[in-house]
This record gives structure tokens, C-alpha cells and sequence, in this order.
């Protein structure tokens, strides 16, 4: 039995890249060609691809779902979060797809072994999942209308209707420009280092949770990372209203890096997208060179 703590995370990081890109490129298209024979991305046609396969809703504790192949079943846990499930429902589908592909899992075992191997699997059903539930297609055209926005990432959560964890890994992966998305939210703030622990917590405040910048991007956001009350994510989430401008990366350092910021404020959290500037390339500095 695969048994998936399904985790919300991006890819993990993991060796031998040369190894896991050309995995990766193949349970995407498994997933694709899998997601494109569906009458559609509901839980019950989710499952339609799968000959006699049984789907079991279950408490499973601190476990997501897992796959069962010698008995036919995938298993997800009742007691989690509607979207979270069809993120795993979908996860546990790539633990079947790849127990299908001979060459991809013979590939695996030769390179990989131990928890490096299980690792790399739960990424890869992470793949699979994305590609079956928010396909390139619909990323490409969020894009193409927003641009790397805050709204393209609470688009993408609520027409593949995953959380919006599971869409900023994805739409991050897929974004060519230099943007480091977030989502960002209202948690309780705990004693800090130096504080005494017998103390009450510090109290709430708006703070990073979760983000993934687009390949290329060095810098990234802790979770955790507080925003100032008058920054613009802060002000529109106050608000209710979207704001788009001239700003910085609140870094957890202290550190302000300057960015557009881009923030869709939607309930009780506000997607964002902070786009780093552009630094001329060796021949963009010859043009401007020539134009003065």
C-alpha cells in the first residue's frame, strides 16, 4: 500500500536532477494523457480512468489517503478540508500511474533508494497531480489574462477548485517571469526567540503562508514572515479592495527588496505576487548604451 501524507509543498528537493526532470516530463504527460480521457474533473470522474478501482472515505488521523494496489482501493481521509481531498484523490491516481509505467519505476529504483526513493515518488504523484487537476492549458490562459498576478493565483485555486497552496506551487513552476508568489493570511504570533515560554503568545498578525518563487528566482519568503501594517498586501486585505504598485519584499531579516506587488484580497487571505525588476541583459545594457 502507498501510503501518501500528502503534502502541499512544492517539489521537494532532491538530487540527481538529471534523473528527476526527465521523470518529472513523464509523469506529466501519464497525468495529461490520463486528465484528457476524462468526461471531466469531478471526484467521480476522476476515478473513471481507473478499471476497478474502489474510492473508500475514511478517518485516517494525520494521513491524507493512500493507494492500495493489491486491493484495488484508494483511500482518503473524510476528516480534511473538501479541496485538500481532491488534491490527494488526484496525488493517489499518480501512485497508480506510475505503478503502470514499468520503464519510469525501473528508472527510479536504479537511481534512488531509501527514503530518497519514497521522497521522490510522493513528488512525482505531486506532479501528477497538478498536471491532472490544473492542466497547462489553464495556466497559459490565466497567465495570458492576468499576468503573473495575484488574481491569477486565486483564479487558478478556485476554477481547478484546489487550495491555494496547491495552486501557487504549480502556477510558480510555470511563470517565466521573475515573480515570488505567496499567500498570506492572519495567524496567531507566538513567544519569539529570548521570550519566555510561560508568557501569552504575542497575538495575531499578517503573515506569510506559504510561498514558491518561479524557476530562476533565488530569493524566497519563509512562511511565517509578518507583513508591516501599511504594506500594500495589509492595506488590501484591510480594504477588501486589489492593489497593484511600486513596493517591496518584506523579507524576514528586516531586508526590503524593491518589487512590484500585485494582491488579491479574497475572504481572509490575500494572494500576491511580488515581481522583482528585470536587470538588463549584456545586450539590452549595449542598446542602452547606444541610446544615450
Amino acid at each position: 500500500m502507498t501510503d501518501s501524507p500528502v503534502s502541499e509543498a512544492g517539489p521537494a528537493a532532491v538530487s540527481s536532477p538529471s534523473v528527476l526532470a526527465p521523470a518529472k516530463a513523464r509523469m506529466r504527460e501519464l497525468a495529461a494523457a490520463y486528465a484528457q480521457a476524462l468526461p471531466g474533473l469531478d471526484t467521480h470522474s476522476l476515478m473513471e480512468g481507473l478499471d476497478g478501482v474502489t474510492l473508500t472515505f475514511m478517518a485516517m488521523g494525520d494521513r491524507d489517503g493512500a493507494y492500495d494496489p493489491e486491493h484495488r482501493v484508494i483511500l482518503i481521509n473524510s476528516r480534511v478540508r473538501p479541496e485538500r481531498q481532491r488534491f490527494t484523490l488526484a496525488h493517489e491516481i499518480g501512485h497508480a500511474l506510475l505503478l503502470g509505467d514499468d520503464d519510469l519505476l525501473s528508472d527510479l529504483h536504479d537511481n534512488f533508494e531509501g527514503d530518497r526513493l519514497e521522497e521522490v515518488i510522493e513528488t512525482l504523484c505531486n506532479v501528477a497531480a497538478a498536471a491532472i487537476l490544473m492542466p497547462e492549458e489553464l495556466t497559459a490562459e490565466l497567465l495570458a489574462r492576468f499576468g503573473p498576478s495575484g488574481r491569477a493565483l486565486a483564479e487558478l485555486s478556485r476554477r481547478a477548485d484546489v487550495s491555494a497552496t496547491s495552486a501557487l506551487y504549480t502556477l510558480a513552476e510555470r511563470t517565466e517571469a521573475p515573480v515570488i508568489y505567496a499567500v498570506c493570511a492572519v495567524a496567531r504570533i507566538d513567544a519569539g526567540p529570548g521570550e519566555r515560554s510561560d508568557e501569552p503568545p504575542a497575538g495575531k498578525a499578517l503573515t506569510v503562508r506559504a510561498s514558491s518563487p518561479a524557476p530562476g528566482v533565488k530569493y524566497s519568503l519563509r512562511p511565517g514572515t509578518v507583513i508591516p501594517d501599511d504594506h500594500p498586501v495589509a492595506v488590501a486585505l484591510d480594504t477588501r479592495i486589489p492593489i497593484a504598485q511600486d513596493s517591496y519584499i518584506p523579507f524576514r531579516s528586516g531586508r526590503k527588496m524593491p518589487a512590484y506587488v500585485d494582491v488579491f484580497p479574497e475572504r481572509n487571505r490575500a494572494m500576491v505576487s511580488f515581481a522583482l525588476p528585470v536587470r538588463p541583459g549584456p545586450a539590452d545594457a549595449v542598446r542602452e548604451q547606444e541610446e544615450v
